[in-house]
């Protein structure tokens, strides 16, 4: 059995980085989500690695276990707090925010 992976490209409010995102699962690209749209795809259980990537900005990566049957859903934006968001010209992985949604999740699986 697999277990099922989403990616929801939403904001709250006005987001300057709306472009269509990358989304790349254990180093490799496997689609893109756009702005206000949702990516999924079933994934093997066991531990893996997210990123979403537009050009050269990116998220941090994180990590995530996925067990048979469980779907796991994140959020992406480009929405960033002032001083975060100017860093991001500097620091091109501050730049993208992708968080982990939903019942049991841990924010603290953020790796740098």
């Amino acid at each position: 059995m697999t277990a099922t992976l989403t990616v929801t490209h939403k904001a709250i409010g006005a987001e300057v980085r709306r472009g269509t995102y990358d989304v790349l699962l254990d180093g490799g690209r496997v689609g893109s989500v756009a702005m206000n749209a949702t990516y999924a795809r079933p994934v093997e259980p066991g531990t893996h690695t997210l990123q979403v990537r537009e050009g050269r900005k990116s998220s941090r990566t994180v990590t995530f276990d996925a067990a048979d049957g469980e779907t796991v859903a994140f959020r992406c934006t480009g929405k960033r707090f002032l001083p975060i968001f100017l860093a991001s010209f500097f620091v091109p992985r501050l730049a993208l925010a992708l968080r982990r949604t939903g019942a049991g999740t841990d924010e603290r699986t953020a790796t740098a």
